[in-house]
């Protein structure tokens, strides 16, 4: 094990050991001990169920935020060839704090990625998306913290995103877009000028035009390499103007998805979001994406399942709104050689949030998947 890998596990370890500490005050810690025999059958199973995984599509899912990370926690069930490209603009909470403190690319969305695809994303879940609540620490996570640990001791953010993917012993692999540190800009169309994805989100529905700078900034090698090889290229779910779109707005890596001849696949939100989206429909999403890529995606995966009405009541308090297809944006997506694929997609997660429903999408996905390797 490199030396640097040892450290890395070590401050995870002694970061860990922070969180159990306020997660389980008295420490008493039960001792888990596995059935006894079944050694040699679970075995056998799991060297099954790993070659049918290490079998599976090449997948490269493009995005950020939860909506990537939920579309991650169904794909893993099915293949281990997965390549997740998150966007480094985020400018909110833990993430923005040590961008700004730490001069590190923002960890959080890279964090959720990586808890998504972990062999035991439960466990995980509860530890590194620990949120301290007091002192120096209050409002960081336990993974972002630990993401930060990494990058000091390796010296640069992807060598670190790749430690913590063979720690972690994720099912593929989590990539940022870039290594440079960039900034999402825009202009609306009365012509203001907006900077930061704050501001971006902010005045999404008015946005005329977006760009990042520095121009010259060059997504990551990795990046660019896996994309040729990939059966499916997976847009989405996620937030248009500030998950999305930040990624394809380097030229260098639109290019290499539009040449691609694998399926293109955008995956629609299921509601509009405060602000960002407000008043738009799936046909306006698809026109930014596709003046940004350069070409129009080849699917549309859209929810069909009815939103329960007191949730639906909720968000449209907050301005959100659902997003379904309407006859005559099918026509025009027809028209523009996009095929519609409908699924129930709507899921209620922790009794609070709207979410895709990972399965049921990770299923679609593989059926487009496979029957374009056919």
């Amino acid at each position: 094990m490199p030396d640097h890998t040892v450290w890395i596990a070590t401050a995870a370890g002694f970061l860990v050991g922070c969180a159990l500490t306020a997660l389980l005050p008295d420490r008493n810690l039960r001792k888990m001990k596995p059935p006894g025999g079944g050694y040699k059958r679970r075995d056998v199973m799991g060297n099954a169920i790993e070659h049918r995984l290490l079998q599976g599509p090449r997948f490269v899912c493009v995005g950020g935020g939860t909506g990537l990370s939920t579309l991650l926690a169904g794909l893993k069930s099915f293949t281990r060839n997965i390549t997740a490209v998150v966007a480094v603009t985020d400018e909110g909470g833990s993430s923005g704090r040590l961008r700004q403190e730490w001069g590190v690319l923002p960890p959080g969305d890279v964090r959720n990625c990586l808890v998504a695809l972990a062999e035991n994303d439960n466990s995980l879940n509860r530890l590194l998306n620990f949120r301290f609540d007091r002192g120096e620490l209050n409002g960081h996570s336990l993974g972002n913290l630990i993401l930060l640990a990494a990058c000091e001791l390796v010296g640069d953010f992807s060598k670190a995103v790749e430690e913590m993917n063979r720690l972690l012993a994720i099912r593929g692999r989590v990539l940022p877009v870039t290594t440079e540190t960039v900034v999402l800009h825009g202009e609306t169309l009365d012509g203001k000028l907006v900077h930061g994805e704050l501001d971006v989100s902010d005045n999404g529905s008015e946005m005329k035009r977006m760009w990042l700078e520095p121009s010259s900034a060059k997504p990551l090698a990795d990046v660019i390499d896996a994309i040729p090889d990939a059966d499916i290229i997976v847009l989405g779910p996620g937030s248009l103007f500030t998950s999305i779109l930040p990624n394809l707005l380097l030229e260098e890596a639109a290019s290499a998805i539009r040449k691609s001849p694998a399926p293109k696949v955008y995956v629609a939100n299921l509601m509009t979001q405060t602000r960002e989206t407000e008043g738009m429909n799936i046909t306006s999403h698809l026109d930014w994406i596709a003046s940004v890529l350069g070409a129009m995606p080849d699917y549309v995966v859209a929810n069909q399942t009815p939103i329960p009405a007191d949730y639906l009541e909720r968000y449209r308090e907050k301005g959100a709104e659902p997003l379904y297809l309407s006859r005559d944006e099918e026509r025009y997506l027809e028209g523009k050689g996009c095929a519609i694929v409908y699924a129930d997609l709507v899921n209620i997660k922790d009794g609070k949030y709207l979410r895709h429903h990972s399965q049921n999408l990770a299923e679609i996905l593989m059926r487009i998947a496979r029957d374009s390797r056919d």
